[in-house]
């Protein structure tokens, strides 16, 4: 179990529209919800949707079979894994968490600091 279900930030029935929507309304950087991943894959069973510098964002959590573990964007050499999405969350409210935009190939980070709920 990812440890997700009794959380505040798990948006369990949440689409990604609906996602960034809620974001962008909060409007306050290092706002973010976890939801399912749009497709249904048990190597990326959930997606991290952070807000930040007026963008969405939409981070992979990918599950590695092998481990048992959970670790955040493409697989890279010396990433940091998790036992639990939980872990994942309470990590980056206290450490930055790097946000990649492939489109403009730019580098922000920001810490995951305000819920958000999807009404």
């Amino acid at each position: 179990d990812a440890g997700v279900h009794s959380k505040a930030w798990y948006a369990a029935t949440c689409d990604r529209k609906t996602a960034e929507d809620a974001l962008y309304r909060s409007n306050k950087d290092g706002s973010f919800l976890i939801r399912k991943s749009s497709g249904q894959d048990s190597r990326q069973p959930y997606t991290l949707v952070v807000f930040y510098n007026r963008r969405v964002y939409n981070v992979p959590i990918r599950f590695i079979e092998s481990t048992r573990q959970y670790a955040l964007g493409r697989e890279k050499s010396g990433e940091e894994r998790f036992d639990s999405v939980a872990e994942i969350v309470e990590n980056h409210q206290r450490t930055s968490l790097v946000l990649i935009d492939s489109q403009n190939n730019t580098k922000d980070s920001t810490k995951l600091e305000h819920i958000v709920r999807v009404s």
